[in-house]
């Protein structure tokens, strides 16, 4: 009898546990959960930073506005057939094809993309992914930040909602959509790593670690959101969305050392591809106000404040390495050594996120800096100016060779064929104290590109120079003992 007793309050005792534990449990996962049925002022559901999010809705509602662009290009490839080289046959020749993503942000045809997903194309079609298929009309680029803008005629398509890349916090879950290694439609997940983030990426050939460069950019604005959500080449040009799929990216690169996903992507912010976009659809180009500063590029950074005894550590932004004459920072009183801590209110830490900042205005636009000067805080606005203000064209028309020290001829035909190059200079002779010489760089090295633009000649050179609108010059190479290497150095911002 009392075994009986105890085994049936046991039983109570367990099945109350049970119903506790149930509710403990789902209430927990109420406050954690999807949704909590919340929704932004779309009507969408919000996934809550404190759990696990449904990524349904938001795939749901981009992945028909992400579209598959393929490219088509005059010159031709042959394909081996061995069948036929047995027999002294002609070898087939194809089309060169190309294939990357789209965004469409309005309901009229007008898609996002990557420059170097078009680059140079002769032909561009759109897919979407309901199969729909368009020829598309490129309406402009913009190398700088390896943007384009692309037409298709329709009306009442599918688009994206656009958000503000600026409320962008790491940690936050994102998604990424494109069509990769020519696969339909994809969703992956992930979160954001980083903000403010340059790679280098822009004006370097597609070898060395990064995958889906510009091949033409003449400029490198770099900040990208990085994220480790999955893409691999074909995702560029596609979308970084976040959970209320609002879109506050476009996917453009990947660090790998194999050519595939490794872990990390980039993203062009959705702000600065507004403004671009803008700029592109109202005056056929981009506009944009110069400050006129130097400073050093992020990955010789720390090494450039060293050799003049400066500690990194200390600086607590963007450290001045000179102002151009007659720029719109030297009228505001800006000097060599300066720090500039902030502008319109937003703190920069990095010259990449100086440049954003920078790249969002027009000509005659002020700003309003904070600066550190002689150990002081102060704050100056400085009126932008435009391109045919902008004194790096002034350093372009003094020609390469004084600026880097060092003299240059035509590639031979020997020399071609030793590097497997169709273009490019080398370096006769270098200047001592010249930049050329306090990088090591010595004479019979190879330069293949300037700006990732091929030079053969003096005339490219100085053309290729007086391109840059970023502040910096990016030079590719191969040297004497055949080691490729890519030197940046600073001209104005």
């Amino acid at each position: 009898m009392g075994k009986a007793v105890g085994t049936f309050l046991i039983a109570i005792l367990s099945a109350v546990l049970a119903i506790v534990g149930y509710k403990f449990f789902e209430g927990d996962s109420a406050q954690s959960g999807n949704f909590n049925n919340k929704t932004n002022a779309a009507g969408m559901p919000v996934a809550s930073s404190a759990g696990n999010p449904d990524f349904v809705p938001a795939a749901a509602s981009v992945t028909p506005a992400v579209v598959h662009i393929k490219t088509e290009y005059a010159g031709e490839q042959t394909s081996r057939n061995p069948i036929y080289e047995m027999f002294g046959m002609p070898q087939q020749s194809t089309p060169v094809q190309g294939s990357g993503s789209g965004v469409l942000i309005s309901k009229d045809g007008y898609i996002v993309t990557n420059n170097h997903v078009i680059d140079r194309a002769s032909g561009i079609e759109v897919v979407l992914p309901d199969r729909r298929t368009f020829q598309a009309k490129l309406i402009g680029t913009d190398p700088s930040t390896d943007l384009a803008l692309l037409k298709v005629e329709g009306r009442d398509l599918p688009a994206v909602p656009l958000g503000d890349s600026d409320k962008v916090q790491v940690g936050e879950w994102v998604l990424a959509v494109g069509y990769p290694l020519t696969l339909n439609s994809t969703v992956t997940a992930g979160i954001v790593s980083a903000k403010g983030r340059s790679i280098g990426i822009l004006n370097r050939p597609s070898q060395g670690g990064y995958v889906d460069p510009a091949q033409t950019a003449n400029t490198a604005i770099e900040s990208f959101i990085q994220t480790d959500a999955a893409i691999n080449p074909g995702n560029s040009g596609g979308a970084l969305v976040n959970t209320s799929g609002q879109l506050i990216g476009i996917n453009t690169a990947i660090a790998s050392q194999t050519g595939s996903y490794a872990g990390y992507g980039f993203a062009i912010p959705v702000n600065l591809m507004q403004k671009v976009v803008g700029d592109i659809r109202e005056f056929g180009r981009v506009r944009r106000g110069f400050l006129g500063v130097n400073f050093p590029v992020p990955a010789v950074e720390d090494q450039l404040l060293r050799s003049r005894g400066i500690d990194p550590g200390k600086v607590k932004g963007v450290y001045i390495m000179g102002v151009q004459p007659g720029s719109g920072a030297e009228k505001a009183g800006i000097k060599e050594g300066d720090i500039i801590q902030g502008i319109d209110g937003t703190g920069v830490n990095t010259s990449a996120e100086l440049s954003e900042r920078i790249a969002r205005h027009y000509p005659g636009d002020k700003v309003e800096l904070a600066l550190l000067q002689d150990g002081k805080q102060r704050k100056v606005t400085v009126t932008l100016q435009g391109e045919e203000e902008e004194t790096p064209t002034d350093i372009a028309a003094k020609g390469l060779e004084a600026r880097l020290g060092a003299s240059f001829a035509p590639l031979t035909d020997r020399m071609k064929q030793q590097y497997r190059l169709n273009e490019g200079v080398y370096v006769t002779k270098v200047q001592p104290g010249g930049f050329f010489d306090s990088a090591g760089i010595p004479e019979g090295t190879v330069v293949a590109r300037i700006n990732g633009r091929p030079v053969s000649s003096l005339t490219d050179i100085s053309k290729s120079l007086a391109a840059s609108r970023s502040g910096m010059v990016r030079i590719d190479g191969v040297t004497p003992d055949g080691t490729a290497f890519v030197f940046n150095f600073p001209l104005g911002a």
